[in-house]
């Protein structure tokens, strides 16, 4: 029996509350078996942990039971769970053991029942995938950061494609992505994504709000991403790509292999890409010349066939055979 494993599930129940069997057997990637064990251990061990059944029930600690870190301020373990780039602990292969630390230094930073709830840690998200670093001047930063934690009511002016706008809006949480700072705030009932460094001004009311309760700021985030994914635009096209350049056109920012399988001969790939639009499209089967060819769809292929003449007009005609 494992006592990290042990420390690991008390501080799940702590942080998370009401847990299934299910649940945990899950999280802790072992057996509902040997879930019951080691709450029988943790029960053994003078830990208030008990079953609750039905169908709305699980495993829950007593409340008002829970065990703290000691040492630590409060902001010194929000910038620790906040400090880390996911993309770069995932590549060293130690993501998994930042997760165990996040856990056990998160039960530290969550307050007991009656305490007060509204803390950074669970307002500000650290999205290190994906993306070149883009480092902008958010002078208003600080400022919006004291309105998501005190729950008060911001008043700026945001520009926008040449447009400037004043808005009333509700902070719920912050957001970075590669250097580049967001707020996920309500507005006029709608929860919204504004990039900070769009606003020109930025004051703080003296009305506060009520966050809504259902709120994840992570589940935002990620939403948002599937849907700015979804709405871009898609341009499908079908290619026969060299073996050798096959890796290459997969590494391609702005283009999604679909499907690549074998062609007829041993040195091409017969592959269908999605790319953004039919420009982009053009450009890479040129930056990639004879080991890409354009199949389909016919005006892809007139595309770059008329490009290619236009180039070859550009030089010399002694130089091109």
């Amino acid at each position: 029996m494992s006592a990290s494993r042990l420390l690991t599930m008390l501080l799940l129940l702590q942080n998370r509350g009401k847990l299934t069997t299910r649940e945990l057997s899950r999280l802790l990637e072992i057996s509902e078996r040997t879930v019951h064990r080691d709450l029988e251990a943790l029960s053994a061990a003078g830990i208030p942990v008990y079953a609750e059944r039905g169908r709305a029930g699980g495993w829950q600690l007593t409340q008002g039971y829970r065990t703290r870190l000691t040492g630590m301020k409060q902001s010194e373990l929000t910038a620790l769970l906040l400090g880390a780039d996911s993309a770069l602990l995932a590549d060293l292969g130690i993501l998994d053991d930042y997760d165990a630390a996040a856990r056990k230094l998160e039960a530290a930073a969550r307050p007991a029942a009656g305490e007060q709830t509204n803390q950074p840690v669970d307002h500000i998200h650290i999205d290190g995938h994906s993306w070149d670093p883009s480092y902008e001047p958010v002078p208003y930063l600080s400022l919006i950061r004291q309105a998501v934690q005190e729950s008060r009511r911001l008043r700026m002016e945001y520009g926008r494609n040449g447009d400037v706008k004043e808005r009333i809006i509700e902070p719920l949480g912050l957001i970075a992505k590669r250097g580049v700072w967001y707020a996920a705030a309500s507005c006029d009932g709608d929860i919204r994504t504004y990039r900070i460094s769009r606003m020109i001004s930025a004051e703080l009311t003296d009305e506060v709000f009520s966050r809504p309760a259902d709120f994840d700021l992570e589940s935002y985030w990620e939403q948002s991403i599937r849907d700015f994914k979804a709405a871009l635009p898609s341009f499908e096209a079908e290619l026969q790509v060299r073996e050798s350049a096959l890796n290459g056109l997969q590494s391609e920012r702005y283009v999604k292999v679909l499907k690549a399988c074998p062609s007829t001969d041993p040195e091409w790939m017969t592959v269908t890409a999605e790319f953004e639009t039919p420009e982009w499209a053009v450009k890479i089967a040129l930056s990639y010349g004879t080991e890409m060819i354009a199949i389909a769809p016919p005006e892809l292929r007139e595309k770059i066939a008329t490009t290619a003449r236009g180039i070859a007009a550009l030089y010399p005609s002694g130089l091109i055979e």
